[in-house]
């Protein structure tokens, strides 16, 4: 991209006016601090918020979408009771870095019980979080995890306490930044000789990294460099050739070495030009201009060959070759721009200005611009000039690539263009299928698909986003690339079609979406961003005030050391508690180290919760403190836990046997039953309080609540969804069991804790297993419940 402003000859100059600007707006920075201020963490990006991302559900499948519409106070809910109720997102195409899912339901007076699982293709399933056996209220749970290549995330809701709403609030699955995503910059004006010195730290004693812009850059995270070269560098006014050929081929291979010797990868961009090249302007080389077009097809093989072939020869390889700049409408104009309309990016009215004022030179012979005038064309003759643009456009871009792969078979080529704010995706996906077919039928390809990225020209990062999304998922071929991006640090106010501001912090925010937003791409094609010229244009840098010609970075260079994750962290709990009650928090949460993938707990410090802090229903927040950032406690705090609506109730003294045919009957408080209690199936038994003298048997249950109860016989529970036998931490109180107690078969929530049970406790078959403790039994404990 070359904005009409911006020229070769100042790039001195244009540097030491940004970095006045900046310095206008306060006082030095202290000693060994990059200079403002920028809170930068690593990239962390939720996925299940993207819009390409599809969720399904077992049942009440019409609501799956509130799961992931990052509204907490919606569900996507259940509408089949028992297993197999799972909700399942299809995030467009497999990722390799996904670390945490965070799951949050819609009771949060409740216990869920459930499993996370990932898929590469929706078929084969690997569990990579199991709370089916997790027993304490809380609105959800951050899990972590590493599974390469992970296309479908699931959960699955194994059971629930009593009463408790099938169902999701929301779903959500973070993607990190990846080692192979390559984070760079065009810096070809490092052949500048101005003199002009650099510094991490200049105004401290060590200066760190310097004097060269390149050093300072390498110092602070930047991975790769790209190189542009002009075929012969002319003043953009005149034509005439510059005094200095800047960004010239012998200048840039200097440059080449530079980059080399500092390990950084390196791509070199051909203009075709001998000055800017871009959307707008897309002049011959002078030397080529009078060239019939077979010779300038051979011409445009013949230097790409050679000056591949020179860095090469200089041990400079690289890694990318792009085959033009930014050629939306083509490149190398010639006698098809003549009298296109003004309107048109390919028109004779164009920059550079020696274009038109030698258009007996420039325009005497065809080139390969597209004529987008036509595109629509009705008429016969305009439709076939249209085509044969497209013809002679792809030739000598295939020329171009031919030149790289048999110079350096090892370098990828790179095609690089634009996506429009206005004319979008309708012009560039005309203007990539016409590009790839021809090139195709032509015996050529490419590997790369870049675009440039600035948001006054290119719309908001949700079009570019979409743009990219498009793209890849029509070329899966490819990888994708931002090729340029920028944002300035100063002036107040955003960019057009961006929320940023103009702040050193909003320079790192920007920029540092534009990575996360490469990162996003479906399928990991995303392969890297480069940031434009960023000592020279839209400056990360800033002219030291009192030390001449001397330049640091702002603190926002450091979103290229800062924006990988190194560890993630469960940043999240969640508890609930009845009012006036106090939290339980835990002593530790996990966290993943990302280069191995392996997870560890580690020590949290909360701080004080207030003895007044759960006195009323609400949501309380504690902030706690680990050596690796900080943890959020949402706890609920409830008027009571969740539990099932009594469709009958029994009180006082019941002489016989007590049959539950359907729905739902509570025994209250004081209830007392002599006879033997049976629940058919799909009816429900809540005790709470009660003495039944009698046995208690239950097939196929809905559910089988026992809290605080006497129970004079066996508790015989086959089947069924819920099983509850004393839960604590849903102040369900421990019973009282003067017989055996078997739970067979159960294949939903199945709790037994802190009972006294005179009798064996046997438990077979149940999926998930029984959780439980503390279970005082007189009888051998076998089974799934020998441990409780």
């Amino acid at each position: 991209m070359r904005p009409p402003h911006r020229g070769t000859a100042g790039a001195s100059a244009a540097l030491i006016l940004a970095g006045a600007l900046v310095g206008a707006l306060g006082p030095a920075a202290p000693a060994a601090a990059l200079y403002g201020e920028a809170d930068i963490q690593p990239i962390e990006s939720n996925l299940a918020a993207k819009p390409w991302v599809e969720a399904t559900a077992a049942s009440g499948a019409d609501t799956a979408g509130l799961a992931i519409d990052q509204d907490p106070e919606t569900a996507w809910l259940a509408t089949s009771s028992g297993t197999e109720q799972w909700l399942q997102l299809d995030l467009g195409g497999a990722y390799d870095n996904l670390r945490k899912v965070r799951v949050v339901f819609p009771d949060p007076g409740a216990v869920y019980q459930y499993i996370v699982e990932a898929s590469p293709d929706g078929a084969s399933w690997e569990a990579i979080a199991d709370r089916s056996a997790h027993s304490t209220p809380g609105a959800g749970g951050v899990d972590l995890f590493t599974q390469p290549g992970t296309r479908f995330v699931r959960v699955a809701v194994t059971g629930t306490s009593p009463g408790a709403a099938v169902g999701v609030s929301e779903l959500m699955v973070f993607n990190y930044l990846r080692d192979d995503v390559v984070l760079g910059a065009d810096l070809s004006w490092m052949d500048d000789p101005s003199g002009r010195r650099y510094w991490v730290h200049p105004q401290a004693e060590d200066r760190g990294a310097g004097p060269l812009l390149l050093d300072v850059m390498r110092d602070r995270g930047l991975e790769y460099t790209r190189l542009r070269v002009f075929n012969e560098p002319r003043n953009e006014s005149t034509g005439d050739p510059n005094a200095v050929p800047y960004q010239g081929p012998e200048r840039t291979l200097t440059s080449a070495k530079r980059v080399e010797e500092r390990g950084l990868g390196l791509g070199v961009d051909f203009h075709y030009a001998d000055s800017w090249a871009d959307p707008g302007k897309q002049p011959k080389p002078r030397a080529w201009a009078e060239l019939e077009f077979p010779e300038l097809t051979a011409a445009v093989y013949d230097y790409t060959h050679d000056y591949v072939e020179q860095l090469v020869a200089q041990g400079t390889v690289p890694d990318k070759v792009a085959v033009g700049n930014e050629i939306a409408n083509g490149f190398m104009w010639g006698s098809e721009a003549v009298g296109a309309p003004p309107t048109e990016a390919v028109h004779a009215g164009a920059n550079p200005p020696y274009f038109r004022d030698q258009a007996a030179i420039y325009q005497s012979q065809p080139g390969g611009g597209i004529l987008w005038q036509y595109r629509h064309s009705q008429d016969p003759a305009e439709r076939r000039l249209y085509l044969d643009s497209w013809d002679r456009f792809t030739t000598l871009l295939a020329a171009g690539i031919a030149a790289v792969r048999d110079a350096s078979p090892e370098s990828e080529v790179e095609l690089h263009s634009v996506v429009g704010r206005i004319s979008g995706m309708g012009k560039a996906g005309e203007y990539w299928d016409q590009l790839t077919t021809r090139l195709n039928a032509k015996g050529q390809d490419f590997d790369v698909l870049a675009l440039s990225y600035y948001p006054e020209h290119h719309g908001s990062l949700a079009q570019m986003e979409a743009n990219l999304h498009t793209l890849a998922t029509t070329y899966p071929q490819y990888k994708l690339e931002i090729a340029e991006t920028s944002y300035p640090a100063t002036g107040g106010g955003t960019q057009p079609n961006s929320t940023f501001p103009r702040t050193v912090q909003g320079q790192a925010d920007a920029i540092q979406h534009v990575f996360q937003m490469v990162n996003d791409v479906v399928d990991d094609q995303g392969a890297g961003a480069l940031v434009w010229e960023p000592a020279g244009w839209q400056s990360m840098f800033r002219s030291v005030p009192g030390m001449a010609n001397t330049s640091e970075p702002n603190a926002s260079i450091d979103v290229y050391n800062q924006s990988r994750a190194v560890h993630v962290l469960e940043d999240t709990v969640f508890a609930a508690v009845p009012i006036g009650g106090t939290p339980a928090l835990p002593d530790t949460v996990k966290v993943l180290t990302t280069a191995d993938g392996s997870t560890a707990p580690v020590p949290v410090e909360w701080e004080h919760v207030p003895t007044d802090a759960t006195d009323a229903a609400g949501e309380l927040t504690v902030s706690g403190t680990t050596e690796y950032g900080q943890v959020t406690a949402v706890v609920d705090v409830v008027d009571e836990y969740t539990a099932p609506t009594c469709d009958a109730v029994v009180s006082g003294a019941r002489y016989g046997p007590l049959s539950i045919g359907s729905g739902t009957t509570c025994l209250t408080d004081g209830a007392r039953v002599f006879g033997p209690v049976n629940v058919a199936e799909g009816a429900g038994l809540i005790a709470d309080g009660a003495q039944l003298e009698g046995p208690v048997s239950a097939t196929d249950a809905g559910v089988v609540m026992l809290c605080g109860t006497d129970v004079s016989g066996p508790v015989t529970l086959t089947g069924g969804w819920s099983v509850t036998i004393g839960a604590p931490a849903l102040d369900c109180a421990p019973n009282t069991v003067d017989g055996p107690v078997t739970v067979t078969d159960s294949t939903g929530w199945n709790v037994i804790a802190g009972n006294e049970i005179g009798g064996p406790l046997s438990c077979t078959g149940n999926d998930p297993a029984p959780a439980g403790w503390d279970n005082d039994v007189r009888g051998p404990k076998t089974g799934q419940c020998a441990g409780l």
